[in-house]
């Protein structure tokens, strides 16, 4: 008997397959999985938006960045969510809504320095309706570059990228 399970012992030792994991196609799983984050895992600032403002769409390389934001309602415009004037005042108004220029310039907006390097950073982000004339954003525009501020973002919604042809395949 012990002769029959020695041999059986040696049988079973000789067919024996190890059981083996194969990491290469986790790994390419895992890649695959990192690259899409990497990819579709962008920053973006998100800017308080009113009810009353609609934004148009528009496709954008580069991302906001943080800045001071003058919003323009139907009826109102705010400045860091601050009421500074109405769309009539803006419209009644000459080359520039002072109003607006008062608020812009107020030191907790504009910093402690006053040098004209820091004068080309300083950014404002206009959030205007879309029904807006141009006229008025063209004073709010205006008004910004008098209260020295070097750069000017007009907030849209990004629009959705249209699909490549040869990126869909069919199953």
């Amino acid at each position: 008997m012990k002769r029959f399970i020695r041999r059986a012992v040696k049988s079973h030792q000789r067919q024996r397959v190890d059981a083996e994991l194969n990491l290469i196609p986790l790994i390419d799983i895992l890649s695959v999985m990192v690259a899409f984050l990497l990819v579709y895992s962008t920053e973006v600032e998100i800017i308080q938006n009113a009810k009353g403002v609609e934004i148009p769409q528009s496709t954008a390389d580069a991302q906001p960045k943080k800045s001071v934001v003058v919003m323009i309602t139907r009826d109102h415009l705010f400045v860091q969510g601050e009421l500074v004037a109405t769309v009539g005042e803006v419209r009644d108004s000459g080359t520039f809504i002072e109003p607006l220029r008062a608020v812009l310039s107020r030191p907790l907006l504009t910093g402690q320095g006053g040098s004209d390097a820091v004068l080309t950073v300083r950014e404002i982000t206009v959030l205007a309706d879309k029904s807006l004339p141009y006229a008025v954003v063209k004073k709010v525009m205006a008004t910004c570059t008098a209260a020295a501020y070097g750069r000017i973002s007009l907030a849209v919604i990004e629009k959705e990228k249209p699909v490549a042809a040869g990126a869909l395949k069919s199953a």
